[in-house]
């Protein structure tokens, strides 16, 4: 009886641990949802530089993608509607290139965990040969700042290219598939604690 009684309770504190240890922020585990958000300033080709805090339009190509990803890896990922009344308070929230500080700010506004501010840029390049076609190509570079400290943890850069008829929708394949690049890279600085 006195064994049964000792191996319960020395279960009972290794599934405590276990369950402690995924409450880390920063840490990937059971119970252990990051809370991100996504500042990435987007460019297609020939059209202008959009990001969603400065003209309250939807989550760019990029954002949604990354966002997608991350929230199939067990991520929250902050809504601009969640973001709303902070970003109508303060009008230094709504310049096109965010500050490190101000993005910080909102995180702590927010509660996020982390800050990811970057911009994505989809350039168009030459014909594809004996083709229509043209080469599009979209480059990404980004901070992944811790908030609780304002660190930049993480310098990432991404890219993707496309090959379509029209620039415009290649420029969205390019920057989709840099997207998915970037998501890997900031889950992989994340689950390494942003250290």
């Amino acid at each position: 009886m006195k064994k049964v009684l000792f191996l319960s309770l020395i279960l009972s504190l290794c599934f405590t641990g276990i369950y402690a240890m995924a409450q880390v922020p920063g840490k990937i585990g059971p119970g252990a949802q990051p809370k991100l958000i996504l500042l990435i300033s987007e460019q297609n080709i020939e059209g202008p530089q959009r990001a969603w805090w400065a003209s309250e339009v939807d989550l760019s190509t990029t954002e949604a993608k990354v966002a997608q990803k991350l929230i199939d890896s067990g991520f929250t990922v902050l809504e601009p509607s969640d973001l709303t009344k902070s970003i109508r308070q303060d009008k230094a929230f709504r310049l096109l290139n965010l500050s490190e500080e101000k993005s910080v700010k909102l995180g702590n506004l927010s509660q996020a965990d982390y800050v990811v501010l970057g911009k994505a840029v989809a350039s168009a390049g030459g014909n594809v040969p004996q083709s229509n076609m043209r080469s599009c190509f979209a480059n990404i570079t980004a901070k992944l700042i811790r908030v609780k400290d304002g660190k930049v943890v993480a310098y990432l850069d991404a890219s993707g290219s496309s090959a379509h008829l029209d620039v415009i929708t290649g420029g969205r394949e390019a920057l989709n598939n840099a997207a998915e690049d970037l998501a890997a890279k900031i889950i992989a600085a994340v689950s390494k604690g942003g250290n």
